[in-house]
């Protein structure tokens, strides 16, 4: 960009930045003043050490190049994963209500690569590891639990879910879990049963832990550890109180 071209995005935008068919794009500004004083605050006191990447001298925009591994850790809705949720879903709904988490598992059917993966990249930017919130020339901005709450339809309410104190009512051997085939796309190849069988109450577990590894906790591995298995079994019990 020309220099004064280059002042006029720097005092309007945050993020500009072309593409390789030479468009030009910009993202969430103004920049923040370094001069002016911030206002105080006494809920989310600040670190002087750990201020967010905006306020970084130079903002790397590598991340940018490439953006077609945003979010593959979380399955797309479609194929075996959405084949396997709509048969799990059409004869244990009225379990999934009880437990409160069936507007939770309808998110599961929407592929998060409809997002603009570059404006999710230049939010990042406005987040304070420390702090745990955006920050803002207005402010602090950060999710509450009424947010997550109107999100994913669970009440922040309940009591603390500890998985290391909850027993096993069905034991993991009763489930027939197929550990050899841990990736995701494997997993449900390996217990997905065939479409007009009945849903037993081990598909339904086996079913509820893949979702939670890969539509809730978003596993680094990619993969559905064992970890998970006493609260997809609490799920199937409808332990309602142990889930919110």
């Amino acid at each position: 960009m020309e220099e004064a071209s280059l002042k006029i995005f720097q005092s309007q935008v945050l993020l500009p930045f072309s593409l390789s068919d030479g468009s030009m794009h910009a993202f969430l500004g103004p920049f923040s003043n370094p001069s002016k004083k911030k206002t105080h605050n006494d809920l989310l006191p600040e670190d002087d050490s750990t201020l967010p990447f905006v306020y970084s001298p130079t903002i790397d925009l590598y991340l940018f190049s490439d953006t077609t591994k945003m979010c593959r850790a979380f399955p797309p809705p479609k194929d075996k994963h959405i084949q396997w949720l709509e048969r799990i879903e059409a004869l244990k709904q009225s379990i999934w209500k009880e437990a409160g988490i069936f507007n939770f598992v309808q998110l599961s059917k929407y592929d998060l690569n409809v997002f603009d993966p570059q404006m999710l990249l230049s939010a990042i930017f406005f987040w304070n590891r420390e702090t745990r919130a955006f920050e803002f020339p207005c402010g602090f901005v950060c999710p509450t639990l009424l947010d997550i709450a109107a999100i994913t339809g669970l009440k922040p309410l309940g009591d603390r879910y500890l998985p290391d104190t909850l027993e096993e009512e069905i034991l993991m051997i009763e489930t027939s879990i197929v550990w050899d085939k841990k990736t995701y796309s494997a997993f449900v190849s390996a217990h997905h049963s065939e479409e007009g069988t009945p849903v037993t109450d081990s598909e339904h577990i086996v079913f509820l832990l893949y979702w939670l590894s890969a539509c809730v906790f978003c596993t680094p591995s990619l993969q559905v550890p064992k970890y998970y298995y006493t609260l997809a079994q609490a799920l199937h019990l409808k332990k309602k109180d142990l889930l919110e």
